[in-house]
């Protein structure tokens, strides 16, 4: 594979990178991971790949107070980064660097994620040209932007001189990130610091920290030195760094570098198989989490549709059973609907309703169509909203019992009620919904020859009794408000039949029942979507990991 080739495998594999990291995940370490591999790609391979001759960056990695300032300080033979007792004493990167590396490096974008305020330079003489220093956070600090500025810098650099102390060199975070070396075959120098100078103690440290490093499997830089052994109290005190004819091997090996591109070139070329090496795992294990969540994802979203379709199909079934409206309001439309001559001809037949309704009406009260519609929008908005809201707070249950999805119910209170939006949406639809009614009935007079009847009672009248007829029925009603419910439904029926026909009668009916059946089954998917938007569509999780390991497919050289 051509470098030209390889630099749009590497801006494919980025931008997939980028993806994963806008998906939001409730696991922290997937998080990493993403994170980990679009700082690698982004702060070496694709810097790496187009230019193998840029100059190395060299990085002191190690825990608090291990002496990685102390040995910048020998490096530069000059106090160019900060030490004390004051832990951590580093808290952000220190690049040592001749001005025209120093610009190389930062053109290139190697080192585009960390912040310009974060980054300081300490200029190096000319002679250091083609080898650059960089001094790290501590990678154990207790501050985790420290933490999280070592670990962009490990994926960025070409070398990493990793520095502990006999005291440190066993500590568990220091050997995570010495994992993470391994992993992107990042060449490796061990600076062992403060052994003690008893010669049993020394070879006991000495060899204990070898052991460790053969069963990390970590690599080495090319050469004969790999550990590099100070005793307690060697320093350079004029300089605050350490002593350095102890660091002398490393001194030496940077010296090299810096005046033989041809082995500046052998280590780039070490780093960068490395590194490539390294992107497949990391990918194969990003597309791993990302098949898990959305595993995850789809039981989260089946349980909100569960329990929304639950509640909405409770809904349904009390309205079917018949919308129970205050008596008051009811026996008001009955008394409207069941005028003595509407009553007395109902029992005569249709025929006879139908040719007197232009008169049936005439000195009657007023038709109560305000109150009901008031009355009726109130009561479904309650009804829907208890509903709901109930299937809000048994899906907020439900996820809060899952460790993936509770910290997501935990940072939105608002899941566990109906939505503040609910409210307003459901009386909007319902004005909609009785607007349409209004429309159906006029144009079922035209088409029916029923406009003098309508026009006789009005349209917003006979828009009411369609309205009562989606839902009063003698089903379910117990008490006073049978009778009440049931005269009101009768009444209604022989009133639209007189007027419309039985068969347009039921088609107005179901008209208006199936146009509120589809506004609520809208609003209550609204509803359930404040849930879906947390998680990531499991379809995308999916297709984004299929296309992380076909990016990294035969990449490595």
């Amino acid at each position: 594979m051509d470098s030209t080739e390889l630099i749009e495998r590497c801006d494919r594999l980025a931008a997939l990178a980028a993806r994963r990291l806008a998906f939001p995940t409730a696991n922290p370490a997937a998080s990493a991971r993403a994170r980990q591999l679009h700082d690698h790609l982004d702060g070496f391979v694709r810097p790496r790949v187009a230019d193998i001759d840029a100059p190395l960056l060299v990085l002191l990695l190690g825990p608090t107070g291990a002496g990685k300032s102390s040995l910048m300080n020998t490096i530069a033979d000059a106090e160019v980064s900060k030490v004390g007792v004051l832990r951590p004493t580093t808290k952000d990167a220190v690049l040592y660097a001749s001005e025209g590396d120093s610009h190389r490096i930062l053109a290139s974008g190697r080192l585009s994620a960390i912040a310009k305020e974060r980054l300081k330079l300490a200029a190096a003489p000319a002679s250091s040209d083609g080898v650059a220093v960089i001094d790290a956070p501590d990678i154990d600090s207790v501050e985790r932007d420290n933490r999280e500025l070592a670990d962009v810098l490990v994926e960025t650099s070409d070398l990493c001189v990793f520095v502990t102390t006999a005291t440190r060199y066993a500590d568990l975070v220091p050997w995570e990130v010495l994992r993470r070396v391994r992993e992107r075959g990042l060449p490796l120098v061990v600076v062992l610091n403060r052994v003690p100078a008893d010669e049993h103690d020394r070879a006991t440290v000495v060899a204990d920290a070898q052991r460790l490093l053969g069963q990390a499997g970590t690599p080495s830089a090319p050469g004969p030195m790999d550990l590099i052994v100070i005793d307690e109290g060697d320093l350079e005190p004029r300089v605050g760094g350490l002593a350095r004819e102890k660091t002398r091997p490393l001194l030496e090996r940077i010296a090299r570098l810096a005046a033989e591109a041809d082995e500046r070139r052998t280590v780039a070329t070490l780093a960068l198989a490395g590194a490539l090496k390294g992107l497949a795992p990391l990918a194969h294990a990003i597309a791993d989490d990302l098949e898990h969540e959305a595993i995850d994802a789809d039981a989260l979203r089946r349980i909100a549709a569960s329990a929304y379709a639950e509640e909405l199909a409770s809904l349904v079934r009390a309205l079917e059973g018949g919308l129970i409206l205050r008596e008051e309001v009811l026996r008001r439309w009955n008394d409207f609907v069941g005028a003595d001559q509407v009553a007395r001809f109902i029992s005569s037949g249709i025929g006879r309703l139908r040719a007197m309704l232009l008169t049936a009406f005439r000195g009657t009260k007023a038709a109560p169509v305000t109150v009901v519609e008031a009355e009726m929008t109130s009561t479904l908005e309650a009804l829907a909203l208890r509903h709901a809201t109930d299937a809000a707070r048994r899906t907020a249950v439900a996820w809060s019992d899952r460790s993936q999805a509770a910290a997501l119910v935990a940072r939105n209170p608002g899941l566990w009620s109906a939505s503040e939006g609910f409210g307003p949406a459901i009386r909007e639809g319902l004005d909609r919904w009785m607007r349409a009614i209004v429309d159906d009935v006029r144009a079922h007079a035209g088409r029916k020859r029923a406009v003098a009847q309508v026009a006789a009672l009005g349209v917003n009248v006979v828009s009411v009794a369609v309205m009562l007829g989606v839902f009063v029925h003698t089903a379910g009603l117990t008490g006073t408000e049978v009778g009440i419910a049931a005269g009101t439904a009768i009444l209604n029926q022989k009133l639209l039949e007189a007027i419309f026909g039985e068969g347009a009668m039921a088609e107005l009916i179901a008209n208006a029942r199936a146009r509120l059946k589809a506004l609520l089954t809208s609003l209550f998917k609204g509803e359930r979507e404040r849930f879906n938007a947390l998680v990531p569509a499991p379809g995308g999780l999916r297709e984004l990991a299929a296309e992380l390991r076909a990016a990294v497919d035969g990449m490595a050289p």
